[in-house]
């Protein structure tokens, strides 16, 4: 059976990446199995270039369920993310494109570039029913190849001129480029944003989460968003247990401060091939911290690394995962931040006319 282990690789080539693993998807029906063939010295590679492809969609908005989340339909511009956070949930995702949700999560990344054609073409149809949709909700819309594909602000463009309310969650301090676009929408009460904080210290963050803004960036982008009117509530997601979750209410301040009118939490999740994942990263860069964290997440899911079930993956549940639940409704309190805020406006929505559209009578 292949481990994350056999495909570890070493010195410049993974630098700045947020896993040292590529170990093949799930659903390949080959393995690779990496070795010293003794031509290569260590440290000698050169660095891991990013890869983008383009994908031409036949669909856009993603529709769901679970009653875990507050929204019911998504879009997801790009698939990996350059980000490269060794903890993301998404990551197990790239296996059905025959990827690994390792390295070549962060590395093999493919833009929809049609995206915003093909949003069009759906909000434009007859049986469209308007409600939120959410951008961010897998892989982070504004990690740095959006800077050249600008996938996201046209899709931001239709969405303004159907009137069309939306969520964006994002750690990209790129988000500030469309400002043009997103404060009008914010007075017509069309768009919310939440800003993911995961620590306050610049060095774990880099880390961490390696190629994603520093908290100091993050702050910034706040406050920049919310003094243009735009709402952001500050999303102090994942808290690791053992290791971020003790600046909790230190986040939640820092937020407020900033600006954000709103907060949330979710615990660390390690659906699928993320377990091993995290767990290698755990291993070389917190040792000291592995069996703790490992145990407290243990301890929220049965036993268990995760559990998938509706109602408990994103929080966990015991002792400790109600200890963090008090915590953070007493900063919240505290601090004056709401947990829910008022929706978003539908009844504005309406679809543009057309060149060659029939014209109105009245």
């Amino acid at each position: 059976m292949e481990r994350f282990e056999t495909e570890k690789l070493l010195g410049s080539e993974v630098r700045g990446r947020g896993t040292t693993s590529n170990a093949t998807g799930r659903y390949e029906t080959t393995t690779r199995d990496g070795f010293d063939d003794g031509w290569t010295a260590e440290n000698a590679l050169p660095p891991l270039r990013t890869e983008v492809s383009n994908e031409i969609a036949r669909s856009l908005i993603t529709y769901n369920r679970s009653p875990d989340l507050p929204f019911d339909r998504s879009i997801n511009p790009y698939r990996g993310c350059e980000h490269g956070c060794s903890y993301c949930f998404a990551r197990p995702t790239h296996a059905y494109l025959g990827l690994s949700p390792g390295l070549d999560f962060e590395t093999k990344l493919i833009a929809r570039a049609n995206a915003a054609e093909v949003l069009r073409k759906e909000l434009s149809a007859r049986r469209y029913k308007v409600a939120p949709i959410a951008i961010g909700t897998n892989t982070d819309p504004y990690q740095p190849i959006e800077r050249d594909r600008g996938i996201v602000r046209d899709c931001l463009r239709v969405l303004a001129e159907f009137n069309h309310p939306v969520a964006i969650v994002t750690k990209g301090t790129l988000i500030e480029r469309d400002m043009d676009v997103l404060a009008p929408m914010a007075a017509r009460g069309l768009v919310r944003v939440g800003i993911s904080l995961t620590t306050l210290d610049p060095g774990l963050s880099r880390r961490m989460e390696p190629r994603a803004p520093g908290p100091i960036q993050r702050l910034r982008v706040i406050r920049a968003l919310t003094g243009a009117g735009v709402p952001v509530r500050v999303m102090t997601s994942p808290l690791v247990p053992g290791l971020t979750d003790h600046e909790l209410e230190a986040l939640l301040a820092a937020g407020k401060d900033a600006g954000a009118d709103a907060a949330s939490w979710i615990m660390l999740r390690l659906p699928r091939e993320v377990s091993e994942l995290w767990q290698e990263w755990l291993a070389e860069h917190e040792p000291n911290r592995f069996d703790r964290v490992m145990a407290r997440l243990r301890e929220m899911h049965g036993g268990r690394d995760y559990d998938p079930r509706w109602g408990h993956r994103m929080r966990g549940e015991g002792h400790y995962a109600e200890m963090v639940a008090q915590r953070f409704d007493m900063a919240t309190k505290r601090l004056g931040l709401v947990q829910k805020t008022p929706p978003l406006r539908t009844d504005l929505f309406a679809v543009p006319e057309q060149p060659g559209d029939q014209l109105s009578l009245f």
